[in-house]
């Protein structure tokens, strides 16, 4: 890891959702980069799993940035709602949220998310391959993606 890597990282922290506060600032953050920049109706974009699933808050020197969310399913662990901020991306705040994701899980668990196809590379990076033909969610393509952990 060189030197820019770990500064960035200390400049992220990622920490899960525990009050009312971090949660709208995660909402907030989902609503300006689903909603607003990608276009996807706010029917889709919030739903039954809100509150069954760990939800995480990124904060860039302080900053709210981004979010994600970790649901458990029959199949595995679902990694899913990932949004940074456009003006944060490029600063490690994604990668931080996926290694945050995963650090909470077990040795030895099957974990899947459906990634947008702009993002494949990002999330095979982090060791997830793509299963299946590309599909499409709320008019975005993605792909279903996996990995053993």
């Amino acid at each position: 890891m060189n030197n820019f890597t770990a500064k960035i990282q200390k400049m992220t922290e990622v920490t899960p959702i525990l009050s009312a506060k971090d949660m709208g600032q995660a909402f907030e953050i989902r609503r300006l980069v689903f909603v607003i920049e990608q276009k996807v109706d706010p029917a889709e974009e919030y739903d039954e799993y809100e509150t069954s699933c760990e939800h995480l808050l990124a904060r860039f020197n302080g900053v709210a940035c981004g979010t994600a969310r970790i649901r458990k399913t029959e199949n595995g662990f679902k990694l899913e709602r990932f949004a940074v901020l456009s003006a944060y991306r490029g600063k490690g705040v994604g990668a931080a949220l996926v290694d945050a994701c995963l650090h909470r899980l077990e040795s030895g668990t099957y974990v899947y998310m459906h990634a947008q196809e702009h993002a494949l590379e990002f999330y095979a990076k982090h060791g997830f391959q793509p299963i299946g033909e590309r599909f499409w969610e709320c008019e975005i393509p993605h792909f279903k993606m996996w990995k053993m952990i």
